[in-house]
């Protein structure tokens, strides 16, 4: 969250934050809330003083035989506690009812982020990859359709077994999920990330202190309970993304000067109800509610994160590199930056198969593996994520940055699509070969059951 000293000391820099991210909260309520509960604070601290100053004269008025006055002091003393008690209670109130508010204040873009209203102004800052594309055929089969022609992907299975949004990756499919898995975890040891293997259910109180929760609840799959139910911090969620439990590794930890930077990778599945649009978006693997990533998070100090962050679009980045995908970097505006983020770059990766109308000018479309994201202390604060810049110093805020490395699925249509040849097979590309078993060349497998002999496909 943000610090509740800079809402107090530039509150119009938080209003027009808010404004341009367009996010509907009401500032003025919360600004109110800050004010009366730092003036019962400081009515509290005056009747305080006031209440020590009158007891402490108690025994001495008794020592000199002023009973009288002694009495009146102490009925004094007894008033100044009721109203203190009373004052604190309604402090205590108000403190809950305003961290609750400002939950819901969202990171403030940084001064350099474009100013626009949706992703249609976010701002491409490079392609890459373009300049020597391989030999596509003269029509691209879209990987739904390619998947089950080669008996590597299927939904229909998957959504009879757990619903719509879920699918089987099957023979050299599952194989192509595990290599890109491995390969991308060996790329990022490469640029010195720790591997974590991170629990899958993470608690409320992880949800919300990246910022998950409160604005994202119905996206959540929750363990047990009916999403609508009353929230508690120690209820259960499938992780929407491993930067959930990764982060949330060091909650309410001090890190000392000498740790930093702590990179961390982390591979997991991830959960999340979104729907996605109607249409294409819904066909196949590009939007599914279970989905293999790779995360890598990353906890510095204030004034290395900017430069920590353009390293972390590198280093997420080098992966398809390595793979020969052509690729882009989009730099998000406030409008569509995210919640959390207060500067955010999405890398989207080109898949031929399907054409877009936001698609570059060789067709096809642009799908989104990875958004890198700087936090500064907007977690952190969340989180009490701290550390020490020396033994004797006190502790402070650090910076938290993430960014996939990368979606796994997204990766597998673009390379279905990219790397697919006229006869219907896929090209392995290089890097993943070792990763399965040698394989050149991805071929498929034949269906099995009833139903693929009912469709003519087996004799």
């Amino acid at each position: 969250m943000i610090s509740r000293q800079y809402l107090r000391e530039h509150p119009e820099e938080v209003r027009e934050g808010i404004e341009n991210k367009g996010v509907d909260v009401d500032l003025d309520r919360v600004l109110e809330l800050d004010e009366e509960w730092r003036d019962l604070k400081g009515r509290g601290d005056t009747l305080r003083h006031e209440r020590n100053e009158v007891s402490s004269k108690i025994g001495q008025l008794k020592q000199e035989g002023k009973e009288e006055e002694a009495q009146e002091a102490i009925e004094k003393s007894q008033d100044l506690k009721q109203e203190l008690q009373e004052i604190e209670e309604r402090a205590d109130e108000l403190e809950a009812d305003l961290h609750e508010a400002m939950l819901h204040l969202p990171q403030i873009p940084d001064d350099d982020v474009p100013v626009g209203a949706d992703e249609s102004e976010n701002v491409e800052r490079r392609r890459e990859g373009f300049d020597d594309l391989r030999d596509l055929p003269e029509e691209v089969t879209p990987h739904y359709d390619l998947g089950e022609d080669l008996d590597i992907l299927d939904f229909d299975r998957g959504a009879k077994v757990s619903g719509g949004g879920f699918y089987f990756a099957k023979g050299e499919g599952a194989m192509l999920e595990h290599a890109l898995i491995q390969f991308f975890l060996e790329v990022h040891r490469e640029q010195g990330y720790t591997d974590v293997f991170p629990p899958i259910p993470v608690n409320s109180k992880s949800m919300e202190g990246t910022g998950q929760f409160p604005k994202f609840v119905e996206d959540a799959y929750r363990v047990g309970d009916e999403n609508a139910d009353e929230i508690d911090d120690d209820d259960l969620w499938l992780l929407p993304t491993a930067e959930v439990p990764v982060t949330n590794m060091y909650r309410d930890e001090i890190l000392l000067d000498d740790d930093l930077p702590v990179k961390h990778q982390a591979y997991s599945p991830n959960f999340r109800r979104e729907a996605g649009e109607h249409g294409t978006e819904t066909r196949g693997i590009v939007r599914v509610h279970q989905f293999n990533k790779v995360e890598m998070v990353n906890f510095v100090r204030p004034e290395n994160s900017e430069e920590r962050f353009e390293r972390l679009v590198e280093e997420a980045e080098e992966v398809l590199k390595r793979l020969g995908l052509p690729y882009r970097i989009l730099e998000m505006c406030t409008g569509d930056l995210g919640f959390t983020q207060a500067k955010k770059y999405d890398i989207e990766v080109w898949a031929p198969g399907d054409d877009m109308a936001d698609g570059p000018e060789q067709g096809g479309r642009w799908l989104e593996v990875s958004s890198v994201s700087n936090f500064r202390d907007f977690q952190a604060r969340r989180a009490g994520l701290r550390f020490r810049p020396e033994r004797h110093e006190s502790a402070e805020y650090l910076h938290t940055l993430n960014g996939s490395g990368v979606a796994v699925p997204r990766v597998v249509v673009a390379i279905l699509e990219y790397y697919q040849n006229d006869d219907g097979t896929v090209d392995v590309p290089e890097p993943l070969q070792p990763y399965m078993g040698g394989r050149e060349v991805i071929e498929g497998g034949e269906k099995v059951g009833e139903s693929a002999v009912g469709a003519g496909e087996k004799e």
